[in-house]
């Protein structure tokens, strides 16, 4: 996410984000039948797909011009932007799609697509409803190139009855990295459980860590920042989590999840956007808090999240998703989106500050995602036309870390020489 002040707007917002999916959408329908789009999207059924197919559903049932097949995607966004890069290349891209606010810069400046500006030119009261700087989350260059959807943040959520059974006072989580390393080792050696894990799927958690030590992946001159003291230290302290204070498997997201649910994990720090379902799932007393800092610098959490951006190149798909847009925007939806998940608000609606009131009289572990929206940064990637390979690179260098196979200083110094060549020139 970008912009400073976001977390004024969003505290009067009505409610939620987040996605569905789709793969090849089919022509235009004639005759009086439907037009049918894809819809691609990252939920899994532990992360939001209940709740997409419920909105797919409900959409299909009330527009019975348009029918919508929702796509899954694995491996989350950069799965999705690996399919989707893909069923462009080979014409059939889907109408509509999730994209990642990482991977917005990217995909409008390589991937055939109807601006959304463009798509709802003759409909201004729709961009209106959204406010200027939560709106400006889904623009490069000035344009609204894709609609801002959801948004997220990390937490901590713990598992209160093992703090309890290694002694710990769950009313006081941790709230410093040195804090989570030292209760974490408590309960290990107490409960035998694992102490902590941070989602690792992407680079998001990276770049959390990484800002929140004082540093950056890209610098503002636009050179890496990757060998910078706070950046070597943070993920030299995730590595050391891992393979020295050994209170944090090295597992992939979803094991440690499971983990997590099945009590042999005592803190599991990921996007508040897990919350509906690890809390429909948990057997224990489920807390959230808010993410560590370090010691006493300023808590820096990108936000999470996407745009919903449209590739459908036939006019009547591009009408239907259109629909579908509007549809999964209003402000009933949104709701149904924010409960299901745990997104937070992303669109004025009826009821302002009551509506997000009400989402947190319903959800309260919500809570500790609300108030850090001040604290919220720019989800940033690796810039220009070899971002995702960047990404990878980077993404590399870290698991290379957690596995023990290299200290931080030498994997990010790898990461950086191979990156540097792939960045855009001045």
């Amino acid at each position: 996410m970008k912009r400073m002040g976001i977390a004024a707007v969003i505290l009067a917002a009505a409610t939620a984000l987040a996605g569905c999916g789709g793969t090849s959408s089919a022509p235009a329908g004639g005759g009086g039948q439907p037009v049918t789009i894809e819809y691609y999207h990252v939920n899994s059924d532990s992360f939001g797909g209940p709740t997409v197919r419920e909105l797919v559903q409900k959409f299909n049932q009330t527009h019975k011009d348009v029918q919508v097949v929702d796509r899954f995607q694995p491996d989350m966004y950069a799965g999705l932007m690996q399919n989707l890069q893909s069923a462009i290349a080979a014409g059939k891209p889907p109408a509509v799609s999730q994209i990642s606010y990482s991977h917005l810069d990217y995909a409008a400046g390589n991937f055939p697509h109807v601006a959304i500006a463009d798509l709802f030119k003759d409909d201004p009261t729709f961009l209106s409803d959204f406010p200027s700087n939560i709106l400006d989350l889904g623009k490069v260059k000035g344009k609204v190139e894709g609609i801002p959807y959801s948004i997220s943040n990390p937490v901590i959520y713990y598992n209160a009855d093992l703090f309890k059974k290694a002694g710990l006072d769950p009313a006081n989580p941790p709230k410093t990295w040195d804090e989570v390393r030292s209760m974490g080792k408590t309960i290990k050696d107490k409960t035998g459980a694992w102490g902590a894990f941070i989602r690792n799927e992407d680079n998001w958690s990276t770049q959390a860590l990484i800002e929140s030590n004082g540093g950056h992946i890209v610098n503002a001159d636009g050179t890496l920042g990757l060998t910078d003291p706070p950046a070597v230290q943070a993920i030299q302290m995730w590595g050391d989590m891992v393979n020295k204070d050994k209170i944090m498997p090295n597992v992939t997201y979803q094991e440690a999840q499971q983990a997590f649910l099945s009590g042999k994990l005592a803190m599991y720090i990921a996007t508040v956007a897990e919350l509906a379902s690890l809390k429909k799932q948990a057997t224990f007393d489920l807390r959230t808090a808010l993410y560590p800092t370090f010691g006493d610098k300023p808590r820096k959490v990108p936000a999470g999240g996407n745009v919903l951006m449209v590739f459908a190149k036939d006019p009547a798909q591009q009408k239907a998703a259109m629909e579908f847009i509007q549809f999964l925007e209003s402000p009933d939806n949104l709701k149904t989106w924010s409960l299901g998940t745990g997104y937070l608000p992303s669109r004025l609606a009826a009821g302002g500050q009551d509506v997000t009131q009400a989402l947190l009289q319903a959800q309260p572990l919500m809570k500790p995602a609300v108030e850090q929206l001040k604290e919220a940064v720019p989800w940033k990637n690796i810039p220009g036309p070899n971002s995702l390979q960047g990404e990878k690179i980077l993404l590399d260098a870290r698991m290379s870390v957690l596995a023990g196979k290299n200290d931080a200083q030498a994997a990010l110094q790898s990461a950086k020489d191979r990156i540097t060549p792939l960045l855009p020139k001045p």
